[in-house]
Order: structure tokens, then sequence, then C-alpha cells
């Protein structure tokens, strides 16, 4: 029998003990839509003077890269994330804007390998049981659960926690300040990823005061 050979390399453990102390640094992480690029740099503020030090930037948008740039440049106390990356180009792109950690919303063999060699450390993203078994055959032991809410919620991750108790999850997707604390509760959660920080009427009407009150209760609510 050979022994599969497209899983020799194993991500170092270094990058899970990075991942661990970024994500211990907040109990929730905004996940960021940067629509103008003008925005990022005002909106990031906002939300780290608010008390939430770890940002996710999603790919969704064509200023996202430069809004990642903007936002280390002038917040050095903040871990800055790209979010939504789908492939390796997307992952090294990221990697040169300078962000701090990488997030997928699902997870490619080729994205498993390209970030086991990477500096820079990745949360994929998994739904089911065989997704977290896969990742963790490359070493992967940090994970987005996404889309939470849809893909089973807390029972879902009550549930994995039997086969491999020691994964720990980022849960994102459907959550809200409401049900924040349900996964919050559980053994297994790190910290929770949510768009409800950056409401788009605030962005749009620039409100910086607005989003800096919703970032400070947020993490007045949910200090470690």
């Amino acid at each position: 029998m050979t022994i599969d050979k497209s899983i020799d390399k194993q991500l170092p453990s270094t990058r899970t003990t990075e991942l661990d102390s970024i994500c211990l640094k907040a109990e929730v992480i905004p996940v960021l839509t940067i629509e103008r690029i003008e925005d990022a740099v005002p909106l990031a503020s906002a939300l780290v003077e608010g008390g939430l030090t770890v940002l996710e930037v999603t790919l969704r948008t064509d200023c996202a890269l430069e809004a990642i740039r903007r936002m280390r440049e002038a917040l050095p106390q903040a871990s800055i994330g790209a979010g939504t990356v789908l492939t390796p180009a997307q992952y090294r792109q990221a990697e040169q804007a300078g962000a701090d950690f990488i997030v997928t919303p699902g997870a490619t063999e080729a994205l498993y390998r390209y970030g086991v060699s990477s500096p820079v450390p990745m949360l994929p993203g998994v739904a089911t049981i065989s997704e977290l078994m896969t990742g963790w055959q490359y070493g992967y032991r940090r994970f987005k659960f996404f889309p939470a809410e849809a893909s089973g919620g807390v029972k879902a991750l009550k549930a994995f926690a039997g086969p491999i108790p020691e994964a720990r999850f980022c849960p994102t997707g459907g959550i809200t300040l409401d049900n924040a604390e349900d996964y919050l509760a559980l053994k297994s959660v790190m910290c929770v990823g949510g768009s409800w920080l950056t409401p788009k009427s605030l962005v749009d009407a620039e409100d910086w005061n607005g989003i800096r009150q919703l970032a400070r209760e947020a993490a007045n609510r949910f200090h470690h």
C-alpha cells in the first residue's frame, strides 16, 4: 500500500500557536466588506478604539487588498486578516498586502497545501466532519465554521467535539449579538466572526461613532 503522497507536508504547529494568539485577543472578529477605499482606515480605527483589535477584510471588493495594506500601516496594534480567500493566488496577494492571517469560506487541497508552506497562518472554512478530517490530515487544528447557523450551529459543533475534541473553531455566518454567547460558551469555540458590527447603513453614513459604540458593546459583553 502506498502512502498518499499529496500529504507529505504537515502544517507546522507554530502556525496553530500564531492563530491562537490572534484569536485570544478578541472574542469577536468583525467581518468587513470595504466598498470605498476611503472608509477603510476610519472604519478599522473605530472598531479598534471600541476594543475589537482583530479584523477580517473580505476579498469581495476590488479595493480589499489596498484596504488591508492601509489598515496595517495605520493600526500596527491590530491584527488584520484577509477573508473570502478562494485560491492560492489570492492567498499570495493577501500575504503581499501584509495580512496577518487568512480566512477561507471552505478549503481545497490546493489551499491546504499552499497554507502548509506559508508564513501567514490560515483559518480554513469547514462545514462538515469530513471537511474537518481533511484539514486535520494536513496538520490544521483551527478552523472557521461556516456558514455556522445554516450548518447546524452550536449543536453541530458539540457533535464535532466527540470524534475530534482538540479542534477549535471561529464560527461565522448568522452570528448575532443575541446568539454569539451560545457559541462562545463552547470549549471548542475560540471566537466568533460577524458582520453585525458594521451595518451598511452606518458605514454608508460614515457614522464611525455609531460603529465605535457597537464595537464597545460587543467588546464589553464578550471579553475573556
